[in-house]
């Protein structure tokens, strides 16, 4: 079989399969990439290249599994997140191209001068990576209560050589204590245990722990703003991402517990997703 007719097959095989209907040629792209280490061009221009039975066999294995909804970034160990090739893993969620929205307005909201930031429930560190990658002279760092998701982190930042960033066990703000920041961000859990989308596409192959909270959904948001401006320089800023459907309770929490400038920004499907506030201490 040749990297053509591979991709030709894997594609129809896909389509067949209508939940996951909505790449089947990227998908099929990043797999046969990653199975035979060339690029997107290379099998575009060498199509009638042969497969070995090797390949064959690992295309076919992982091919299966995402047929059975497995994400891809999970078979290939890798997703881009702000153009840095991050390694993922089932001990994190998988970064999402709207959490950049959430690094864009960080970034446009820390001052010239060197700060520091926190990223609290980082995963695979993407926010945290992203930011210090952007600004060299900035401190960051990201905390995760899951050590296996510490480790990653720590493993994206060594692998990407970004050195001004540093990783730590933290349940939220419980080893931070009596440290200032000027930015604080966070992709916390903020889905409904009951919520439907758990039982469908890719994300039933996610960390519940990741995705879930109580509440509906608000538990560790209304955890994170009320505790946040212990943490804060006066004049700093939390920024949360959250659920389309949440931005008015978010608001709400914002608000009630004493934050300013308090706004929430759309990400690029036009859906309500970062709301922030400023907060100043007497």
């Amino acid at each position: 079989m040749t990297l053509q007719q591979w991709m030709h097959s894997a594609v129809n095989r896909l389509l067949l399969n209508s939940t996951y209907a909505n790449s089947p040629k990227c998908d099929a792209e990043v797999i046969l990439q990653f199975v035979t280490g060339k690029s997107r061009a290379y099998i575009m221009a060498f199509g009638e290249t042969a497969l070995t039975h090797a390949q064959q066999e690992k295309l076919e294995s992982l091919l299966q599994r995402r047929l059975k909804g497995e994400p891809v970034a999970y078979l290939v160990g890798e997703r881009e997140f702000w153009s840095l090739p991050l390694l993922v893993s089932p001990v994190t969620l998988i970064p999402r191209p709207d959490t950049e929205c959430l690094v864009e307005l960080a970034l446009s909201l820390m001052p010239k001068t060197a700060c520091r930031v926190a990223d609290l429930g980082t995963g695979t560190g993407a926010i945290a990576l992203a930011m210090a990658s952007e600004r060299s002279d900035c401190q960051v760092i990201g905390v995760d209560y899951y050590p296996k998701a510490v480790e990653l982190a720590k493993q994206n930042a060594e692998k990407l050589k970004i050195h001004n960033v540093t990783f730590i066990e933290s349940h939220w703000f419980s080893a931070l204590e009596k440290q200032l920041f000027t930015i604080i961000v966070s992709n916390p859990p903020y889905i409904d245990a009951n919520d439907p989308h758990l039982r469908q596409g890719d994300i039933r192959f996610e960390p519940l722990s990741a995705l879930v909270a109580n509440e509906k959904g608000l538990s560790d948001i209304r955890h994170i703003i009320s505790l946040a401006p212990q943490y804060i320089i006066t004049g700093g800023w939390l920024l949360i991402e959250h659920g389309w459907q949440q931005a008015k309770d978010v608001q709400a929490l914002f608000s009630q517990t004493g934050y300013t400038n308090i706004k929430t920004y759309k990400d690029y499907a036009g859906n309500n997703r970062v709301t922030l506030g400023q907060y100043y201490h007497d």
